[in-house]
């Protein structure tokens, strides 16, 4: 089962355009990662698939099903891969299985799978079934691994950690200001910097708030303006349950109560309204936040997509359970106002939160700015 020789340059290409068909699965697979396949024969693409959503058929087999739609045989093809082929029989079966069976001759697969049900068990079904297997890195594409695993970055937090990737967006004037001094925030940023926003809260799997922003602005938390299967699940930190059950929040999903004080006539409320109440306690009776995004992982969300006043961005910021800083920035100054982050007082420099751009780009009159935080040991 061999085919001619593909040169390098080729090979990129088709592992690139594997990555591009995974991009299509950006919002539906969750818990799964977005993976992307390609099907290669004589130097020719004869079948490409994606992640479908949970239940569904992975990108290996979608491929699989696509070159055979166009009448293509796969025996002694190269299949191109976004990640290691699962080994394991979970919603649906193996894809390893399903490439032995099918004749594959060969495996390019950008990255081994974090999940410790396959985390390299694919890649030895494939080779016990006399598949040929490569890495991105392997083949010296080691830009390919990293772009594999950003895609998933938040699915690779979890298989790792046990915990979401957390993602806290802010936006705010230049000179660090989230509201005037009354209080007043609509729009700082601009319609396109919004509508981005909206399509970071799409990909996340929870948007998290405090009680303080709910009684302050009562937010939707949903998805607008950006084309969505499904919502994220909506989790309010409300320590002594002061939520209001009217609050529009609860009109049109499930929501998840944070507190850290019961109160069984309130829960009843909040329980009528469909909402879960869960009770975190830490020590000085607050929400235990470290505790809560373990709890996030069990439920198998892979990005938490934070917005929040200043006094939880700073408690989630100092309890070392941010990742990543979302910020949009304004060509404005607005003076005294509100600021980003309450923060403890610090005596020097030094003990400031490190941080490291990771991206940055204009959206509309705006600045985004990804910065990734450095966590303390």
């Amino acid at each position: 089962m061999t085919q001619p020789a593909i040169l390098r340059t080729d090979e990129r290409r088709f592992m690139e355009l594997a990555l591009e068909m995974a991009m299509r699965a950006t919002i539906e697979t969750s818990p799964n990662p977005k993976v992307g396949c390609v099907i290669v024969k004589d130097g020719n693409v004869i079948g490409r698939g994606w992640t479908q959503p949970v239940g569904q058929a992975h990108a290996e087999v979608q491929a699989l099903r696509d070159a055979a739609a166009q009448g293509h045989d796969v025996k002694g093809a190269t299949a191109y891969v976004t990640l290691e082929p699962c080994s394991h029989f979970g919603r649906t079966p193996p894809c390893a299985n399903a490439l032995v069976q099918a004749g594959v001759a060969r495996v390019v697969a950008a990255i081994e799978d974090a999940n410790p049900q396959v985390a390299g068990r694919g890649f030895a079904i494939l080779q016990q079934g006399g598949i040929s297997v490569a890495s991105a890195s392997e083949l010296g594409w080691q830009d390919i691994a990293d772009t594999a695993r950003e895609m998933n970055v938040g699915f690779f937090k979890r298989m790792e950690t046990g915990k979401p990737w957390v993602r806290l967006k802010v936006a705010a004037s230049l000179d660090g200001k989230t509201a005037l001094s009354n209080g007043q925030s609509q729009w700082i940023t601009g319609a396109e910097a919004r509508q981005d926003g909206h399509q970071w809260r799409a990909r996340a799997d929870a948007i998290l708030t405090g009680i303080g922003t709910v009684i302050a602005d009562n937010p939707a938390l949903t998805v607008r303006g950006v084309h969505t299967p499904r919502q994220p699940k909506k989790v309010v930190l409300d320590p002594q349950l002061r939520i209001d059950p009217d609050a529009q929040l609860f009109n049109d999903a499930e929501v998840l109560i944070v507190c850290a004080q019961k109160n069984a006539e309130k829960q009843a409320a909040l329980i009528s309204r469909r909402a879960e109440v869960i009770c975190l306690p830490d020590s000085q009776g607050r929400v235990d936040l470290p505790a809560l995004m373990q709890e996030l992982g069990r439920r198998q969300f892979n990005e938490v997509h934070v917005e929040a006043g200043a006094i939880l961005n700073g408690a989630l910021m100092t309890a070392n359970c941010v990742d990543e800083l979302l910020i949009y920035l304004a060509p404005k100054l607005l003076g005294s106002g509100a600021g980003l982050f309450s923060l403890p007082t610090f005596t020097h420099v030094d003990q400031a939160q490190q941080l490291a751009i990771h991206e940055m780009t204009t959206v509309g009159d705006d600045i985004r700015i990804l910065a990734r935080c450095r966590k303390s040991k």
